[in-house]
C-alpha cells in the first residue's frame, strides 16, 4: 500500500490482531471455564465469616482527603525528581528556578488552604 493512509496500515493490522486476539482468549475462557453456580458461591465473602447485615456503610470524607492530598504530594514527587535531574545541565538555570518555584508555591498554597480548613485535623 502507498500513499497517505498506506503508512497506517501496520498499525490497523495489529489493532485489528490484538483485538482478534483478546475476543478469542474471552470466547475460549467462557466455552471451556466450569460453570455451577449455587448459592454458597454468590454469597458475600468477607474473610471467613457469614456476612452480617447490609453492604451499605457509611465512611468519613475526611479518608478519602488524605488519600487525595497523598496522590498530590506524590505527583509531585514524579515531578520533582526529573526536574532536580535537568537543572544541572546547561541553559535550564534560571528558567526551570522559577518554573519549579511557580509548581511548588502552587502546591504549597493547596496545603496551606487545607491547613486553614481544618482538613488536616485526624479528629
Amino acid at each position: 500500500m502507498s500513499g497517505y493512509l498506506g503508512s497506517y496500515a501496520p498499525f490497523g493490522l495489529m489493532l485489528v490482531l490484538g483485538v482478534g486476539f483478546i475476543a478469542a482468549a474471552m470466547a475460549a475462557n467462557r466455552m471451556l471455564r466450569p460453570h455451577r453456580p449455587s448459592v454458597a458461591k454468590q454469597s458475600t465473602y468477607e474473610c471467613g465469616v457469614d456476612p452480617v447485615g447490609d453492604g451499605w456503610a457509611q465512611s468519613n470524607i475526611r479518608y478519602y482527603v488524605f488519600a487525595y492530598l497523598y496522590v498530590l504530594f506524590a505527583v509531585e514527587a514524579v515531578f520533582l525528581f526529573p526536574w532536580a535531574v535537568v537543572y544541572d545541565a546547561p541553559g535550564f538555570g534560571v528558567a526551570t528556578l522559577v518554573e519549579m518555584g511557580v509548581f511548588v508555591g502552587l502546591l504549597a498554597l493547596g496545603l496551606l488552604y487545607a491547613w486553614r480548613r481544618g482538613v488536616l485535623r485526624w479528629t
